[in-house]
C-alpha cells in the first residue's frame, strides 16, 4: 500500500543523490530489510515538522527502528560526512571552491572573555557608588 507523501519527502531526485550516501548495512546478522528512503522520509518529518519521535506518523518505519538510524549515524558522524559531501557537490556544481573560505560570527554567539566581564560585575558589586565611567575604566586596560 502507497502512502501520502508529506511535505518533508525526499523527492526521487533527491533520493537518487542522497541513496548512494546512505551507510551500508551492518556485516553479520540479518540482512536490512527497512526501506532506507522510508527511513530517511521519517528523519525529514520529525526534523522539519519538530514533532517528538512518540508523535512520528504510523505509516513510517516503527519510530524506534528510525531513531535508532538517525542517532547511530549522529553518534558515528555518518550526518556531519553526508553533509560534507553534498555541500561539496553543490559548490562544484556552482561552480565555487569546495571548502568554505569565510566565516561569520556575530556579537550574540561569541562569549566575552572572563577577565572583562568579571572585572565589570566585580566594580559594579562591589561599589555602591559605580557609574559607567568607573565600570568602563578597568576594560580599557585589559
Amino acid at each position: 500500500m502507497e502512502r501520502k507523501s508529506y511535505p518533508s519527502d525526499l523527492n526521487d531526485e533527491e533520493w537518487s543523490i542522497l541513496e548512494p550516501n546512505i551507510p551500508l548495512a551492518k556485516s553479520g546478522g540479518r540482512p536490512r530489510t527497512v526501506d532506507m528512503r522510508e527511513v530517511m522520509n521519517a528523519i525529514f518529518y520529525v526534523l522539519r515538522s519538530g514533532c517528538s519521535w512518540d508523535m512520528l506518523p504510523h505509516d513510517f518505519p516503527p519510530k524506534g527502528t528510525v531513531f535508532e538510524y538517525f542517532n547511530e549515524w549522529r553518534k558515528s558522524g555518518e550526518w556531519e560526512r553526508i553533509n560534507q559531501i553534498l555541500r561539496e557537490a553543490l559548490h562544484r556544481e556552482d561552480g565555487r571552491e569546495t571548502t568554505p573560505s569565510a566565516g561569520s560570527v556575530d556579537s550574540q554567539s561569541v562569549k566575552t572573555t572572563e577577565k572583562g566581564a568579571n572585572v565589570a560585575l566585580t566594580v559594579a558589586k562591589r561599589s555602591k557608588d559605580a557609574n559607567v565611567t568607573s565600570l568602563l575604566t578597568p576594560m580599557a586596560y585589559c
